[in-house]
């Protein structure tokens, strides 16, 4: 017999997330996610279709009570949107997705999904950001190599821009764990309300974190100094042969270190044999120029209040965007 459940239990939610849940990225990770569970405490609501006791799909969401509207798990909204990337409906079929949806008591917003759910959603799901990869074995894990795919013209201005900055005693450093402070105040200073920072559970949230990336030794801290300054600081983590960018923060004083933090990334990893470098979503006009690959993210909402929902098949598509 095929029925869905739903489970609050956290337990049994972190039982069924990791039975059923891909741990492919960083974010696939029960710890990461727990990170923000436990600063926005959004009520867990997962939905377990089984047949005869057997989970067969998995819907994994928080209820947002801001919004009324439910989101993947944990629920980490900001603007309107969570943060966390390469979300997952755990689905092998369109019918199996929709009796997971149909099992949801209300508004379903889901976003950053992976290009997997595509193969089942026939039409539920939408395009939503694109996020930014570089591969290094692409370039035979040389840095050189990939130098090398750009103009001259473009070698030439790069060099110029970090020549200035070495002329300005240009330093790195690595995992200072003082420095991740100054990242946050940086980046609070650069984008003000518009910062994840600014709003304090996303902070601690995030301080959680780091404190259990560096716990695991996936911690990687970048620091670049000039004329004594701290001049950029990076945070990212290592998983799985992939190493991700997780939040930055730049000196104004000092143009042009931005490029030279994110060449920095390349080159180290090419220099480890990452599978791949994920800059995760925003463009910020150069993350195309500096030749990484994108790849397309995906949203489904559905809104069970728009008229039509609860009709066909075909009917509830059009109420999904």
């Amino acid at each position: 017999m095929v029925k869905t459940i739903i489970y609050e239990d956290p337990d049994v939610c972190r039982f069924l997330w990791e039975k059923m849940w891909p741990q492919k990225g960083l974010f696939d990770l029960w710890e990461v996610r727990s990170c923000f569970h436990n600063r926005f405490s959004r009520p867990l609501s997962f939905h377990s279709l089984e047949n005869n006791n057997m989970p067969i799909g998995l819907l994994a969401l928080s209820y947002d009570e801001d919004a009324q509207r439910y989101v993947q798990f944990p629920g980490e909204t900001w603007h309107g949107k969570t943060w966390l990337e390469q979300n997952r409906i755990i689905a092998p079929t369109r019918e199996i997705l929709e009796m997971l949806v149909d099992s949801v008591p209300g508004s379903v917003h889901l976003n950053y999904l992976t290009p997997d759910v595509l193969s089942v959603s026939n039409g539920m799901a939408a395009s939503d950001e694109t996020g930014y990869l570089f591969y290094p074995g692409e370039y035979g894990f040389s840095y050189e190599s990939y130098l090398q795919s750009f103009t001259g013209k473009f070698r030439k201005k790069i060099r110029a821009e970090l020549s200035r900055l070495e002329d300005q005693q240009m330093v790195f450093q690595f995992d200072q764990m003082g420095d991740i402070v100054t990242l946050f105040q940086m980046n609070l200073d650069a984008f003000g309300t518009n910062s994840y920072f600014s709003d304090s559970r996303f902070l601690s949230a995030f301080e959680s974190l780091v404190a259990y990336l560096h716990q695991r030794g996936m911690l990687k801290i970048t620091t670049i100094s000039v004329n004594g300054k701290t001049a950029a600081v990076d945070i990212g983590a290592v998983y799985n042969k992939t190493y991700t960018l997780l939040a930055g923060g730049t000196n104004p004083e000092f143009p042009g270190v931005a490029k030279g933090m994110n060449l920095h990334h390349m080159e180290w990893s090419c220099r480890h044999h990452m599978e791949s470098v994920d800059f995760l979503c925003g463009d910020f006009n150069w993350k195309e120029r500096f030749h990484l690959i994108p790849r397309p993210l995906y949203k489904l909402h559905c809104d069970k209040s728009a008229y039509g929902y609860n009709k066909t098949a075909f009917e509830r598509v059009l109420a999904c965007a």
